[in-house]
């Protein structure tokens, strides 16, 4: 697997007004950096795009997209989603590449997982926010606009949070590894 730990996915149509919170949201983060192991990217409405490049092997998905929860309108969400099987509803919207939300994305990507022998992410979080609008139109609404620093802001509150997790991992593994490395010259020194 290559360095890339994290994947961002910004999805979300910006021709749907609010719709385009996770794109705004992920062009912010670029402009804010992220940390080496992160690769935050512009996934629009390319679902199938998506499922595919997770199959590279990312431990963590963070997905940031325009998620209506009932709140007040620029209400951000974290929710941990579920990373076993995800039902996804049959016929031809749900493998529409221009019309696939997050739980079709997983939906494919298990299918895919399970066909191709690629592992899918161990954790997935969506990053979301309470439109105020999704008719058609271009440009966020003034409280989900107002969100997008603080949105940005969380993604990158979790990758650094995911990424002292993996070094607490490493950290783990390196002092198990000199432990057992210890022993073996301990034993050898004690049979001389």
């Amino acid at each position: 697997m290559s360095g890339r730990r994290v994947l961002v996915a910004g999805v979300g149509n910006v021709f749907l007004g609010d719709d385009g919170f996770g794109v705004e949201t992920v062009r912010r983060l670029g402009e804010l950096g992220v940390p080496d192991g992160v690769e935050a990217v512009d996934f629009g409405v390319r679902g199938v795009h998506l499922a595919y490049q997770l199959l590279d092997g990312y431990r963590t998905l963070v997905l940031v997209d325009a998620t209506a929860r009932g709140g007040p309108p620029g209400t951000v969400y974290l929710i941990e989603a579920e990373t076993g099987p995800v039902e996804c509803g049959a016929g031809p919207a749900a493998l529409d590449g221009h019309r696939m939300g997050p739980d079709a994305v997983l939906g494919l990507l298990a299918t895919l997982s399970a066909g191709t022998g690629g592992l899918p992410p161990q954790r997935v979080l969506v990053v979301g926010c309470e439109p105020a609008s999704l008719d058609e139109g271009i440009g966020l609404s003034a409280p989900v606009a107002a969100a997008v620093e603080e949105a940005a802001r969380l993604v990158l509150r979790i990758v650094l949070e995911e990424g002292a997790r993996d070094q607490g991992m490493s950290s783990g593994a390196e002092r198990s590894e000199r432990s057992e490395q210890s022993e073996r010259s301990e034993r050898k020194a004690s049979s001389c």
